[in-house]
């Protein structure tokens, strides 16, 4: 299918002393979508969609706090409340309408959480590869990419390659993400080497094991919008009786296996993520 050929806007909200970013994609007559990123990642990590979906929606892709070229929070307070009113403020800064919101990984958990306590500025949900319950294999592995990383690289290269090993490389587009995910994701000190734009306390947080938990089954129990739940087959975070239970609690919601995702299904599969979203949304 035709993409436009588009290039976002960066915008920035204020939010309770925090600056955040946006790429907003324009079309701003068509019906919102909000996209949210996953743990250590970007508003970038939704470009291939983001510019597939623009010419049928209004779409805004956010850099949650924390990460990308937003602001770090200065108490620590990542929690999915948090953004959770991160995401409420930006929706009503920009103005928008009820959205089609999406969020993979942590951007789902948050997701939830917004979905819940703000059911009218949601239209429709669709939570990619995560839950309240959290499979222990990808939680090990996820601490493991975070808490092990270097704080510095000499080289684009020498970060991908840090990665490589902590994600699911099955094609060509997932390599390709891959490269895009970590060239978006570090910037340039100084002294010339490279450094992750995400919070370095998040990093601390998996080094010393005190990521607070959270219980979000009373959440998704709250949820009323028509939802998607999206698991990828190969997904060590997103276990299919987590799925299953979410289904069971959300009333009319869905749930779509892509066949050989990993946990980063948009990144791994990209035309049947973009296929399952439109047939769910009827677009």
């Amino acid at each position: 299918m035709m993409t436009p050929d588009r290039t976002p806007q960066d915008r920035y909200v204020d939010v309770d002393g925090l600056r955040l970013h946006c790429l907003d994609w324009g079309n701003d007559a068509a019906p919102p979508m909000l996209l949210l990123h996953g743990f250590s990642g970007h508003a970038h990590t939704w470009d291939t969609f983001a510019r597939a979906m623009c010419d049928r929606y209004h779409v805004v892709a956010l850099d949650q706090r924390g990460h990308g070229d937003s602001d770090w929070a200065k108490d620590g307070a990542h929690r999915p409340d948090d953004h959770a009113r991160d995401i409420r403020a930006v929706h009503d800064r920009l103005g928008l309408r009820a959205v089609v919101l999406i969020g993979l990984s942590m951007g789902g958990r948050n997701s939830i959480a917004l979905t819940a306590t703000h059911p009218a500025k949601v239209e429709k949900l669709v939570i990619v590869d995560i839950g309240p319950d959290i499979d222990p294999r990808g939680a090990a592995r996820i601490a493991r990419m975070a808490g092990e990383a270097p704080e510095d690289f000499g080289s684009i290269d020498e970060a991908v390659a840090y990665l490589r090993p902590h994600v699911t490389l099955k094609s060509a587009a997932a390599e390709a993400a891959l490269r895009h995910r970590v060239e978006h994701g570090v910037k340039k000190l100084p002294d010339g080497r490279y450094t992750w734009k995400y919070d370095r306390f998040l990093r601390d947080q998996r080094r010393q094991g005190t990521v607070p938990p959270v219980d979000l089954w009373p959440a998704v129990g709250k949820i009323t919008a028509p939802t998607l739940i999206v698991r990828g087959s190969e997904s060590d975070v997103f276990s299919p009786d987590t799925a299953k239970r979410m289904l069971e609690l959300i009333p009319g919601s869905q749930l779509v296996e892509i066949p050989g995702a990993g946990h980063s299904v948009p990144a791994e599969a990209p035309e049947a993520f973009e296929r399952a979203v439109r047939q769910f949304l009827g677009v």
